[in-house]
């Protein structure tokens, strides 16, 4: 990855709704040059996708609460049994395996304190294998960064 290709990550960034000749007028190459650049950065995977940020509080998720999840077992299939269910939860947003104290660290978006009750009842204390369960609910959000420094 050269800095043409650094320059193209971080324009993308900052927005991913760019025209190509937009994007290939700012880096300073041909239009074709620049979807070709782009395509290679796709196929090696250095891009993942492109996304839409929602506002959480717009849509009555404006809390976060981030749950430490203990398992009663690390097995091989206590671990894959709890990460499929997991992925089946449009409540989680986010889920980490993690080194340390608890087994999974997860990221849930709820409307408030009633409705992360409603959640930890109707899907988190129900996940697989789960021996214990710890929230800690954010007051504010300081930093949130969607973009790598490349440059």
């Amino acid at each position: 990855m050269d800095t043409v290709d650094q320059a193209i990550l971080s324009i993308l960034q900052s927005d991913g709704r760019i025209s190509n000749a937009e994007l290939s007028e700012r880096i300073n190459l041909s239009p074709s040059a620049c979807l070709r650049r782009v395509k290679n950065l796709e196929e090696e995977g250095i891009i993942e996708g492109y996304a839409m940020v929602v506002n959480q509080s717009a849509i009555g998720r404006s809390s976060n609460i981030f749950v430490e999840i203990s398992l009663n077992s690390q097995s091989e299939e206590a671990l894959n049994a709890f990460e499929a269910a997991v992925v089946n939860c449009p409540d989680i947003m986010e889920c980490y395996l993690m080194a340390g104290d608890s087994d999974y660290v997860l990221r849930v978006a709820a409307g408030g304190p009633e409705d992360y009750e409603r959640i930890h009842k109707s899907a988190l204390s129900r996940l697989p294998g789960v021996a214990r369960i710890r929230s800690n609910f954010t007051l504010r959000t300081v930093c949130k960064k969607t973009t790598y420094e490349l440059l």
